[in-house]
């Protein structure tokens, strides 16, 4: 593990961005997943032949981060997911899916169309 050393005292600003408290839906068997939204947020994603690019306000980025906490959590079931709607919960032509899954070992996937 690789730890860093922060300042001693570091910038109100930067300080005010490291005491982000958040609250996260726990996670209870048999209940299914609770997903909550900030209030205001706005979410765009533009998918390219390369690249898909998210674009969010302050409240789509803590209501990202939360959702994708909310499937982290311990017994949260593989294929647990989160569907984010095109040109509802997010501007876009197509839809967002965050999806739960275990792998055995640590690994990248690049996942592209099916031809």
């Amino acid at each position: 593990m690789r730890h860093q050393r922060l300042p001693a005292a570091p910038p109100k600003e930067a300080a005010a961005a490291l005491d982000l408290v958040m609250s996260v839906p726990e996670h209870r068997a048999g209940e299914g997943l609770q997903f909550a939204w900030d209030d205001g947020f706005e979410i765009e994603m533009e998918v390219g032949p390369t690249e898909v690019v998210l674009r969010a306000n302050r409240a789509g980025l803590t209501s990202l981060a939360r959702h994708l906490l909310t499937l982290a959590q311990q017994g949260v079931p593989e294929g647990a997911h989160v569907h984010l709607t095109a040109d509802q919960e997010i501007e876009s032509q197509v839809d967002l899916v965050l999806e739960r899954v275990e792998y055995q070992t640590t690994r990248w996937a690049v996942v592209g169309p099916e031809t």
